[in-house]
Parts: structure tokens; C-alpha cells; sequence
């Protein structure tokens, strides 16, 4: 029962009365999985509270059987050794959509195919590193060698596209997960990608690695006298839109900001459009569910900061009054990811049952697996 204290009129409630949710100490010697820590985290305070809510989150998106979940991603997280965390994401079923900077897809086709990324070594000053061919990315080298690898498979395969077939990016990164799939031993993106069906955009595709190999290709064909290839972005556009257009429910899972985030939620501003406008008859399509890792804060105005509280008056999310649940960390994602990610593939079962597909295809590629049922 509150009770008034002194002279102050101050009327001193009971949290528990009040029912209050209680904080708690984390105890590292009862949190023996990832996700027994992460759930425990969740239990304190500040940035380990938002990892142990993001969890929650992420794990209602997973067990919506109906809802269609795109992961955007930015930054330099393969060179990062972020790859193999966006495979399971994907192998495991929660991820149903990729949208991505085409720099993380290149650094990340360096890596399926089986060149590495290294340590930077302070004592080689930028100038050095690049009369020596390594490009630096603050602390790691992604060396020059590893992109004229990749630019010689890019090659190959577009010298092979058929001229009278415009290339888009979800294409281009199909035929990419392909030649991976015949070709590479080990995991990659955008082999997982295709052999779960899970289309990956690059909306800004000139702007890489991957894009530069496609204006050089172009240039040869034109020396060459030979008709150069179409590229149409609409076409990744049109292509997410209608995938989008013909979902349940929707959530967004995004690691970063930038385009990659910018593009995937501006489908509900076009799906308002279509309605409003008067271009199709149909409701507003929102993204139910959030959940964003990115330590850019929101005070200097950019879209990569912007809250997801914001993207309401958009009319890019369901506001939570209405149902909506959104997650926000704001921390490094080589931090959160990992724990977010493995918290939840192991309340799913995940790595349960690729143990035991391992086991039982001792011998053959024991990468893998099925798509888990949803």
C-alpha cells in the first residue's frame, strides 16, 4: 500500500504492488549457453537488457508461422567474420530475405570461395599496404589478390548470361550461389541462399566490388563490338515488392542501416502509395516485427539512426499499440550478433539438429541442411 512520507507530500509506491519487473544480478555460473547468458542479460540493465529483449523479439519473428522475415545488412561484416552467423540465420529458416550492400556480398564471396581476410598490422602504414595490394578495412586486409579471384568468377558467369536477359541483382547473386554450390566446399552466403530459395537484393549494386566487375565486363564487351548487358534495378524492386506484397506479416531484421535498411522498409510507403493513389485496392502491408543492431545514434538526424518509432509515421511499421514488436540495440554488431543469433537458433533447435544431420552424413558435406519447418 503507497504511504505518504513527511512533509513532502511524496506518496511512496510498492514496485511490487505495482508490478514492477524486477532487475536481477548476472550469475556467470548459471549461464552455460549462449542462450542462458543472453536471457540473463536480458534480466539487467542498458545495453545487455537490449540483447536480452532483441532475443525475444528475433524468437517471436522465428516461431511466426506467417510471418516473411528480411535480413538487411551493412557494413563490412564478412571481413568481419560475420558470414557463417547470416548462413545459420538462413539455413535454419528464419531468414527469408536478403537485402545487402554489394561490398558485404563481395568480401563475402571472397570468403566461400575460399580465399581468407587478415589481421592489420599497425606497423604497414596505408601508403605501404597499397603499393603492396592489401586494402584495409580498420583492423583486417582484404588483399587485391582475392579480388581479382572473385572478379574472374563474376566474369565467367556474366560472359555466359544470355545478352537478351536483363541483369538484376538477385539474379546475378543467384547464378553467384550456383557456381558456389558446384564449386565450393565450403559455406557462403549466397550458396545457403539458394539452396533455401531466399532471394538476395543489393539495391545500391554499383557501389562494390561486384558492380565495378560489371561495368569492366561492359567496357570489354564495347571494345569488343559485342552488345553490352542491361542492368535494371527496377527489377530487384519490382521483384521484393511483389514477394512482400504477397505475405502475412512481415519483419525486418537489420544489422547496420544504410540503403540496405532505407530500401527494405520503403516497401510500406510504396504499398501505401499503390492503396492510397488509387494503383491497387488493398490494405496497408506494415512490418510487424523490428529488431535493428546499430550503434548510430539518433541525434545527428541520419536514416541509419532514425528509431523505429519514426518509421511509424512513415507508414513502415505497425505502431505497438496496434501489435507491433520492435527491438533496438545499439551496440557493435560483431558484439550483439553473435549473441542475439545464437540465443535464438538454440531455443529453435537449430544446432541440435545440424549435430545430428552431421552425424548422420559423416562423409559427404555435412554443411548441409535442410530448411527447418517454421
Amino acid at each position: 500500500m503507497a504511504k505518504k512520507k513527511g512533509v513532502t507530500d511524496r506518496i511512496l509506491h510498492d514496485p511490487i504492488a505495482d508490478r514492477l519487473t524486477p532487475t536481477y544480478p548476472l550469475d556467470l555460473s548459471k549461464a552455460r549457453t549462449v542462450d542462458e547468458l543472453v536471457r540473463a542479460m536480458g534480466q539487467t540493465a542498458f545495453t545487455a537488457r537490449q540483447v536480452g529483449d532483441a532475443a525475444d523479439v528475433l524468437e517471436a519473428m522465428a516461431r511466426d508461422q506467417d510471418c516473411f522475415v528480411v535480413l538487411t545488412l551493412s557494413g563490412a561484416m564478412t571481413v568481419a567474420k560475420m558470414g557463417l552467423v547470416f548462413c545459420d540465420l538462413i539455413d535454419s529458416g528464419i531468414v527469408n530475405a536478403v537485402v545487402s550492400t554489394g561490398a558485404l556480398m563481395a568480401h563475402g564471396l571472397v570468403e566461400a570461395a575460399g580465399k581468407q581476410h587478415f589481421r592489420y598490422d599497425p606497423k604497414m602504414g596505408d601508403k605501404e599496404l597499397f603499393f603492396a595490394g592489401y586494402n584495409r578495412v580498420y583492423d583486417s586486409l582484404e588483399p587485391e589478390l582475392n579480388l581479382d579471384y572473385i572478379e574472374e568468377i563474376v566474369e565467367a558467369l556474366l560472359e555466359k548470361w544470355d545478352p537478351e536477359e536483363t541483369v538484376c541483382s538477385w539474379k546475378l547473386n543467384r547464378c553467384i550461389g550456383e557456381y558456389l554450390i558446384r564449386h565450393a566446399h565450403g559455406r557462403g552466403i549466397l550458396k545457403s541462399a539458394v539452396e533455401r530459395n531466399v532471394p538476395v537484393f543489393i539495391p545500391a549494386f554499383t557501389d562494390s566490388e561486384l558492380g565495378i566487375d560489371f561495368a569492366l565486363h561492359n567496357r570489354q564487351r564495347r571494345k569488343e563490338g559485342r552488345t553490352p548487358l542491361r542492368f535494371d534495378s527496377f527489377a530487384d524492386f519490382e521483384h521484393f515488392a511483389e514477394t512482400m506484397l504477397a505475405t502475412k506479416r512481415m519483419g525486418i531484421f537489420t544489422v547496420g542501416g544504410g540503403v540496405p535498411r532505407n530500401w527494405s522498409q520503403q516497401f510500406g510507403v510504396y504499398a501505401e502509395l499503390l492503396a492510397r493513389r488509387g494503383y491497387e485496392e488493398m490494405p496497408l502491408k506494415r512490418y510487424n516485427y523490428g529488431l535493428r543492431i546499430c550503434p548510430e545514434p539518433v541525434h545527428w538526424g541520419g536514416l541509419s539512426g532514425s528509431t523505429y518509432t519514426e518509421a511509424v509515421s512513415w507508414g513502415k511499421f505497425v505502431p505497438k499499440d496496434e501489435g507491433g514488436q520492435f527491438a533496438e540495440v545499439f551496440e557493435d554488431a560483431t558484439v550483439a550478433l553473435p549473441l542475439i543469433a545464437g540465443a535464438v537458433l538454440e531455443r529453435i533447435g537449430y544446432f541440435d539438429r545440424s549435430t545430428k544431420r552431421a552425424k548422420k552424413g559423416a562423409g559427404s558435406n555435412h554443411h548441409a541442411l535442410t530448411q527447418t519447418s517454421r
